[in-house]
């Protein structure tokens, strides 16, 4: 297994130290795996496609602003 060194502020690590039950290698571990299994999944969605980074753009707009809408529709 590989091994890897990350930096992390002082106020994490001391807050980490409080919990010393929990692995925090393991908790690291799960969180880059969980990562690269989004972005493995991301790619083969989008692999085939056809839009740009421009349709791309103007269609996360879009999203974001149906998203707004029906936010403010419940209030």
């Amino acid at each position: 297994m590989a091994t890897m060194t990350l930096a992390i502020p002082d106020e994490l690590k001391q807050e980490m130290e409080k919990c010393k039950i929990i692995n925090w290698s393991a908790v690291a571990r799960e969180a880059i795996e969980s990562r690269v299994n989004s972005l493995k999944l991301l790619d083969s969605i989008t692999r085939d496609s056809k839009l740009s980074e421009k349709d791309i753009r103007e269609l996360g707009a879009k999203i974001k602003a149906g998203i707004a809408r029906a936010h403010e529709k419940r209030l």
